[in-house]
């Protein structure tokens, strides 16, 4: 879950709000709303035993066509934008050894990591669990030490500023599609469910568990770039990590921070480009458009899924501005993380040993809600990113329409071959 958006967003919030209280609550608010929607996905994963997350839910308990547009979101933007926007931020992070911008280094780790799960299980695991480890403990030492030394004679804290008036500016609700991106993650376990051992005990644990851990993570990072950076060095920059860790730790300091950042978001690369296979080959199981998708090696890895999420991330990587590109894919993946949590609604009468979410269905009509009024500023407010979002769900619904579903594809082969 940790990954591009926690060392990159602040920067953008700082373009509309004033009062640091206000940016730590969107923190909050995101950490709460992901809370909500991992209990939603824990629910729905322990209740499905089969491996395709937004796919599975949606196509069985709504419609097929809801199941589809989900998978396609995931395809287009959804697994792979994440991947093009940690592969652009390691080059910004690099930018101390002459790398900035570099877009061939982007490509380059897309494809070696892309390479990494292109094998096996047991490999694909190994790279991402010590990858996952050290961005885990990477962040968590920035934030000890974000706290324990005294600081930098800068800081863009302040909570002089009106927190009733930032709560009231639309850029507080477009600041939350960057927090949402941030959050990106706290339901991938849910998305692997037959690779994951006693999967009814096993996927709420990591839902929820490293959802609340990440999320306070993530509001004490936050406090702490304010803390070690002036307004004018973060606003609108994506490489606030390094700004305030240079301030706090000298030059040298700030260059070691960097490469660390680099590394880490490697763990973010390798985390969309297993998950997001899954899905993709979910989805390819069952339309004929799709099917070159679904076939797997002898160690059941989805390779051709996964070289098409490469390619794809490898395009979005060399089009469009890292803020436009995480705009629109973060409205795209608001609308469809609010069709799968509404899923669980349909869930009355859960089996035994299948998770049963808090408080429900009040938790998912909060999250619902909360998302829908975020959806509705953004689109107001940034309605040209929206809008490509919104094209890119509208082109899934005309490709529906042209693809057929593998069974009833099989049926008319048999169809033919009996009056033949």
């Amino acid at each position: 879950m940790i990954g591009t958006g926690v060392f990159t967003s602040v920067g953008f919030q700082l373009s509309s709000l004033q009062n640091t209280l206000a940016i730590l609550l969107l923190w909050i608010a995101g950490g709460a709303l992901s809370l909500f929607g991992a209990f939603a996905y824990a629910e729905l994963g322990t209740h499905f035993k089969e491996s395709g997350g937004d796919y599975i839910y949606l196509s069985r308990l709504f419609h097929p066509i809801l199941g589809y547009l989900s998978a396609w979101a995931g395809l287009t933007v959804g697994f792979s934008a994440p991947v093009a926007l940690a592969a652009m931020a390691i080059t910004k992070y690099l930018a101390p050894f002459g790398l900035q911008d570099n877009k061939w280094l982007a490509i380059g780790i897309i494809i070696l990591i892309g390479l990494m799960h292109s094998f096996s299980i047991k490999h694909s695991s190994r790279f991402h669990n010590s990858s996952t480890l050290i961005k885990v403990l990477f962040i968590t030492v920035l934030v000890v030490l974000g706290f324990v030394l005294p600081g930098s004679n800068v800081s863009a804290v302040n909570f002089s500023a009106s927190f009733s008036k930032d709560l009231l500016n639309p850029g507080f609700s477009v600041s939350m599609i960057y927090v949402s991106f941030a959050y990106v993650g706290w339901n991938a376990a849910a998305y692997v469910a037959d690779e994951i051992d006693n999967p009814k005990k096993n996927i709420p644990k990591a839902l929820i568990g490293s959802t609340l851990f990440v999320a306070l993570l993530y509001i004490l990072f936050q406090f702490v770039l304010l803390k070690n950076g002036s307004r004018a060095e973060l606003q609108g920059k994506e490489e606030v990590t390094f700004t305030a860790f240079t301030n706090l730790l000298g030059s040298t300091g700030g260059k070691w921070v960097s490469v660390f950042i680099a590394i880490q978001l490697i763990a973010t690369i390798s985390s969309y480009l297993w998950v997001g296979p899954r899905v993709t080959w979910a989805m390819a199981r069952e339309n004929k458009l799709w099917k070159p998708l679904s076939n797997k090696n002898k160690h059941s890895i989805p390779v051709a899924a996964i070289w098409l999420h490469v390619v794809l991330s490898i395009a979005l990587a060399l089009s469009g501005r890292f803020e436009q590109v995480l705009l629109y894919s973060g409205f795209v993946l608001q609308v469809m993380g609010m069709l799968t949590v509404a899923t669980s609604l349909a869930i009355k009468n859960p089996e035994a040993g299948v998770f049963r979410s808090p408080l429900k269905p009040l938790l998912q009509i909060i999250f619902l809600a909360f998302n829908m009024v975020v959806l509705v500023f953004t689109f107001i407010s940034r309605p040209f990113e929206s809008l490509i979002g919104i094209g890119i769900i509208a082109l899934g619904l005309v490709i529906y329409f042209f693809d057929k579903p593998v069974k009833e594809e099989a049926l008319e082969v048999l169809g033919e071959e009996i009056i033949t």
